[in-house]
């Protein structure tokens, strides 16, 4: 039972304090109010953790290389928004649109993301980024080349904005059931299916796992949740441009991925606020001629950050210097000379001897002498 719970904590710890995060900031939303900056980039992040952690969903447990994304995400915030603009007149701007639009964008990417995978998913490697890239490439396109009338062209479809008050609250929520499903997948047979595929492919058809049935889910899943990130990006912006859902996006997501590690949630969860929160501020500090810096120095700290984590040189200083050492030395050492109470109910063990009975018996002088006597003469008397 210890290990079950350790286990669970283990697993969704961040989702328990990412829940505790969205309660706070919602309580504080709600009594004194937020800035307007502050309201947008945890939009911003939380729309940056569930692509991160979906693309990991690919990348990191069934161990595919995907460059297509932001194409999945694009889907998404088209559709979805056309649906939001479409259905606004008569539902209005409320979560009832919100959640409609998510559903409606996700299962387009989903479908979406079956059809890719379909004939993709038979590549590997190389081959299957390409292929991947290529769809973004070729989504982006299509949604740019629209009319005014159906998605807006090159100017972008006007889509509506929900309030900025209050659609943070809804984003926490979707994360939390973002990362829950993950999570779970992760821990069933299925995810345990998808894992193996990705250490051997081979061993795992030889055990009788459907190689193409588990990759397929994967991709599906994937292009679920980013479809629905790109349906919140939507409802963040008063515009949805093609531009936006280009090369570099994928990219960025994919740096998301690598530089919190491949296969950790909890990684994922980090380098994407990480990565948000600098391009966001450089975005607010850098204006003016020092704009063309803001690459500059994004580029930067991400080549110092990977140097720091897979430099050998620097092994030593990461095990002497880290965060396990350092909560280590605010915890109390236990002291080995208190002995524990032990709670077990010896009452009820069955014996044939009454417990009480058998810790009360005593021996005289007379036995302790006879017995020492018996070892003297090596045991005979």
């Amino acid at each position: 039972m210890i290990k079950i719970k350790n286990s669970l904590m283990k697993n969704y710890l961040s989702t328990l304090i990412i829940l505790a995060i969205g309660i706070v900031m919602s309580v504080l939303s709600v009594s004194i109010g937020l800035e307007t900056s502050t309201l947008y980039l945890l939009e911003k992040i939380i729309i940056a953790v569930i692509l991160a952690v979906s693309l990991n969903l690919v990348v990191g447990f069934l161990g595919e290389l995907s460059l297509g994304h932001a194409g999945f995400m694009c889907v998404g915030a088209y559709l979805g928004g056309k649906l939001a603009s479409v259905i606004e007149p008569a539902v209005g701007n409320n979560p009832i649109n919100l959640i409609l639009s998510m559903l409606l964008g996700g299962v387009f990417a989903a479908v979406f993301g079956l059809i890719i995978g379909l004939p993709a998913l038979r590549l590997k490697g190389d081959y299957l980024a390409i292929v991947t890239l290529g769809f973004g490439e070729i989504v982006k396109s299509i949604f740019q080349n629209t009319s005014n009338e159906s998605f807006g062209g090159p100017l972008g479809l006007d889509t509506p904005r929900f309030d900025k008050n209050t659609l943070f609250i809804y984003a926490f929520i979707v994360l939390v059931l973002t990362l829950l499903v993950i999570i779970n997948l992760m821990n069933s047979k299925h995810g345990r299916a998808i894992t193996s595929i990705r250490d051997n492919e081979i061993a795992a058809r030889a055990t009788g796992i459907n190689v193409t049935k588990y990759k397929l889910l994967t991709f599906v899943v994937s292009s679920f949740f980013a479809g629905v990130a790109g349906v919140l990006y939507s409802f963040s912006n008063y515009k949805v441009q093609s531009s936006k859902f280009g090369y570099n996006y994928s990219i960025e997501i994919l740096v998301m991925v690598v530089l919190g590690g491949i296969g950790s949630i909890n990684g994922s969860i980090i380098a994407a606020t990480l990565i948000t929160y600098i391009n966001t501020k450089f975005a607010t500090i850098l204006t003016g001629n020092l704009a063309v810096l803001q690459n500059l120095l994004y580029a930067i700290i991400l080549i110092l950050i990977v140097i720091y984590g897979n430099s050998p040189a620097l092994v030593g200083f990461k095990q002497k210097y880290n965060l396990k050492k350092l909560i280590s030395k605010f915890q109390k050492s236990a002291d080995p000379s208190i002995i524990k109470q032990d709670k077990a109910n010896w009452d009820n063990i069955p014996t044939k001897i009454p417990m009480d009975e058998m810790l009360s018996v005593d021996f005289s002088g007379d036995n302790q002498q006879s017995v020492l006597g018996n070892k003297d003469n090596g045991g005979k008397e």
